[in-house]
């Protein structure tokens, strides 16, 4: 329950500011324990994500041996030849889990059949058949490449380590939001998050909107935690429509709102639309961690975003059927497995 109703859409007042760079918090205070520093961590959360819906996370606790290990992880596994990458093809699970190829994903509904110039590999959490929700939408075993044991090592490793990250970030966010600080926990504690690699080759020539490495696109889930390299390309536009840079800043996550955190907030929180153009002439490697909440979990507007007597802009649902729905516009071999 929030402790006061309506409080943070108060604290809006309808006013966005027109953000000019992404803005820094410093996540040591909240890791330390002590309530003042808690405090102070959500205030700068709840600043950012009123008006930018994106920050960058210092002193978040991820070492640095892990961030380097999954970037070499990504780059070993986009090596491999197309014929290995293509054996865990995400073609062949309906739980969005695999290789996805060059061009196959389409992230900017206003573009038709022209896919985002990057390829992609997910996993997730891995459902095996003992597990009640085997086989169940969104929900199954992770796909790995033919003699990739090693691979798959890199993956669950920082899969364990991300997903800590994750859990005391969801808490500082339901500080932000004037709730108990473990109102997420039983939303998330058997998620729908993926973990993704990416690698986007260098873009030349002309480049038009036709064609990038990822069209303008909000993300789907509760928030991403985003491992950029320093290729840059990353931009995120403002209220105003224009297009920020979000270069890389050493040492430190990229996190942005989700979607379903913007209904959750009752579009207090903003998800703002961003986008990947790589320019620089060499490749680019990103890793996001996409926190989405558990299939069944209720998303409805939270208290302290609601004005009293005011109605929600959004009917309830639940985080599977927001996230299938957005999936399957993502996807053409979803909408109509004969199209491939």
């Amino acid at each position: 329950m929030a402790k006061e109703p309506g409080r943070i859409a108060r604290e809006l007042r309808g006013k966005r500011l027109p953000f000019t760079e992404i803005p820094v918090v410093d996540f040591a205070p909240f890791l330390s324990g002590d309530p003042a520093g808690k405090a102070e961590t959500a205030a700068a959360i709840r600043h950012a994500c009123l008006h930018a819906g994106f920050f960058y996370l210092k002193n978040h606790g991820v070492a640095a041996a892990d961030r380097d290990g999954i970037f070499r992880t990504a780059q070993d596994f986009f090596a491999l030849p197309d014929a290995v990458k293509a054996t865990a093809s995400v073609t062949q699970s309906r739980h969005n889990r695999g290789y996805i190829e060059m061009e196959r994903e389409n992230l900017d509904p206003t573009r038709q059949k022209v896919g985002d110039l990057k390829e992609g590999f997910n996993m997730g959490r891995h459902v095996g058949e003992a597990d009640p929700d085997h086989g169940k939408p969104l929900r199954g075993p992770n796909l790995w490449p033919d003699g990739a044991d090693d691979f798959r090592t890199g993956m669950e490793r920082y899969w364990q380590v991300i997903l800590g990250l994750a859990g005391h970030l969801q808490h500082a966010f339901a500080l932000a939001l004037d709730i108990e600080e473990t109102f997420f926990d039983d939303k998330l504690d058997r998620s729908l998050s993926t973990l993704r690699l990416l690698h986007y080759p260098p873009q030349t020539g002309d480049i038009t909107q036709d064609q990038i490495g990822a069209g303008a696109h909000t993300d789907y889930g509760m928030f991403t935690l985003l491992l950029q390299d320093d290729a840059g390309g990353l931009q995120v536009r403002n209220v105003a429509g224009d297009w920020i840079e979000a270069p890389p800043i050493p040492d430190t996550f990229v996190v942005n709102i989700g979607d379903t955190l913007m209904r959750w907030t009752n579009d207090v929180f903003v998800s703002n639309p961003h986008r990947v153009i790589n320019a620089g002439g060499g490749d680019r490697y990103s890793i996001p961690f996409f926190h989405d909440p558990n299939y069944d979990a209720d998303i409805s507007a939270i208290e302290s975003c609601v004005l009293p007597g005011e109605t929600p802009k959004y009917p309830p649902t639940t985080g599977g059927a927001y996230l299938e729905g957005r999936l399957n516009a993502t996807y053409a071999y979803r909408q109509d497995p004969a199209a491939e």
